[in-house]
């Protein structure tokens, strides 16, 4: 089965390099004998490269040259043009890129509605060949952010797309929301109105907050400086750092937060990737985990979050990993699951972990989680028995739980903040096919979203209220 990931915008392709770079390393750690198997399969294809750059693809023996399974779009060439120079470069060849020169101006619309309309055929046409590579498509990825103008309106015009052409392959997200200090002042705008896009058109989202990605990122750095971790911690671990990779140019401000989004996308597909005794097929999330088709946004949490010097780690630290995967410091959005109601969750796990410790700590943990009076027992499990380079184990929790809805209200105060002084609309509605309609139905699709999580939580604790339920599953 395999995955196709689609980076878009800055956010996203820089992300999609971390990740890139990461997945060459773990399988290079397991991989020792340079085989082209099963594993490497479902993300890369093998090439015969003395045939030309179109070379047929060999599906046995030794690796020739492996290409990412994977489409970059951006429209500032600036962050692909780094990949292409960089490590990574020979695993991406230029029918895989599409790039503009001059970039979405942190317009939704300008991405949406004019780089949409303009790229639409050559991104169909990439598609439609890379696809032809994959001989069993499992899911595609878009890798985004919501603040910017390509990954938020080019981006969510790609998931249209895709459901357009594949409406029977499931759509995975993974999208970074700004910060209420961020930089973009129009990114409430673009964020509110990738957000109706997404309700309608994704199968399954991860929202990421930046603000919980640099509080991570401040901890572990305080925790490596502070000497409390003694030499627990490796200065350059793979979460916090590129070194090791090989990389010379200077770390950037966002690589170690990039870096945390990769290795959930790493945990995330581990299951397509390697071998287990309760490999988790990634159609079997959304399956399992979204009961009501627009409440599909899933919280998660990582852990470890930095590599351990020692990789014998005694058994009772699994059990801690367990519990931090339920704690507020792990959660990639500043989110508090646990006084919250759960709809269902997942545990990813990688690492020599049984099925018995995989119950113990879920009957250990129940007691403390509401969940949804009609799921009681909604807990989805998978084993990989590869862990992450550097651990013994490690641990992702992708929890449908309504704490997701604080996220969804800031964000609309944010827009409505603007929205109410029209300020700055004019530059969305010059634009060919926006208009102010376009800003009414997506702050309503999210009113909307708030409201139905109001629902869900004004159940919480009491009886099975059959009546809501219908009226969610609209």
């Amino acid at each position: 089965a395999v995955s196709l990931p689609f980076a878009v915008g800055q956010c996203g392709n820089q992300v999609g390099c971390r990740f890139w770079d990461l997945a060459l390393r773990e399988h290079a750690a397991v991989n020792k004998k340079g085989i082209y198997d099963e594993a490497l399969s479902s993300f890369f294809r093998n090439v015969d490269t003395r045939s030309g750059d179109n070379g047929p693809d060999i599906y046995r023996g030794k690796i020739c040259s492996l290409k990412a399974r994977a489409l970059l779009i951006d429209m500032e060439e600036g962050v692909v043009n780094e990949i292409l120079q960089g490590p990574l470069r020979d695993v991406f060849d230029s029918k895989q890129l599409i790039t503009d020169v001059s970039g979405s101006g942190n317009n939704w619309a300008v991405g949406h509605k004019i780089y949409g309309c303009q790229y639409r055929e050559r991104i169909m046409e990439k598609l439609r060949k890379t696809a032809e590579h994959c001989d069993c498509l499992q899911c595609f990825f878009i890798i985004h952010s919501m603040g910017g103008g390509t990954g938020s309106g080019l981006g969510t015009f790609v998931l249209n797309l895709l459901e357009e052409e594949f409406p029977e392959v499931y759509r995975f997200v993974t999208s970074v929301y700004p910060s209420g200090e961020d930089d973009v002042i129009t990114s409430p705008y673009n964020s509110v109105l990738a957000m109706k896009e997404l309700n309608e058109h994704a199968d399954c989202v991860l929202p990421i907050e930046n603000e919980s990605l640099f509080e991570i990122v401040n901890k572990i750095h305080q925790m490596i400086n502070s000497g409390k971790l003694g030499s627990a911690v490796k200065q350059n671990s793979l979460v916090t750092s590129s070194a090791g990779s090989a990389k010379t140019v200077p770390e950037k401000p966002f690589d170690a937060m990039n870096n945390i989004v990769a290795n959930l996308l790493l945990n995330l597909t581990s299951s397509a990737r390697f071998e287990g005794s309760l490999n988790m097929d990634l159609n079997e999330i959304s399956m399992n985990l979204v009961p009501f088709p627009r409440l599909h946004y899933l919280v998660s949490s990582l852990t470890p979050l930095y590599t351990l010097a020692d990789v014998n780690v005694p058994s009772r630290r699994l059990d801690q990993m367990f519990s931090d995967a339920f704690s507020r410091d792990h959660q990639l959005i500043q989110a508090d699951p646990k006084h919250s109601l759960y709809l269902a969750c997942a545990l990813l796990v990688r690492g020599n972990v049984q099925v018995s410790d995989l119950r113990r700590n879920i009957e250990r943990l129940k007691p403390s989680l509401h969940f949804v009076s009609w799921n009681q027992e909604g807990w989805k499990t998978g084993l990989c028995s590869v862990p992450p380079v550097g651990h013994s184990h490690s641990l992702l929790a992708l929890a449908n739980n309504t704490c997701v809805k604080p996220t969804f209200i800031e964000l609309k105060d944010r827009f409505m903040k603007l929205y109410k002084k029209k300020a700055h609309l004019h530059h969305y509605l010059q634009i060919d096919g926006m208009e102010q309609s376009c800003f009414s139905e997506a702050v309503s699709s999210l009113s909307d979203l708030i409201e139905e999580y109001n629902e869900l939580d004004a159940t919480k604790g009491g009886p099975r209220i059959d009546a809501s339920r219908l009226k969610i599953a609209v």
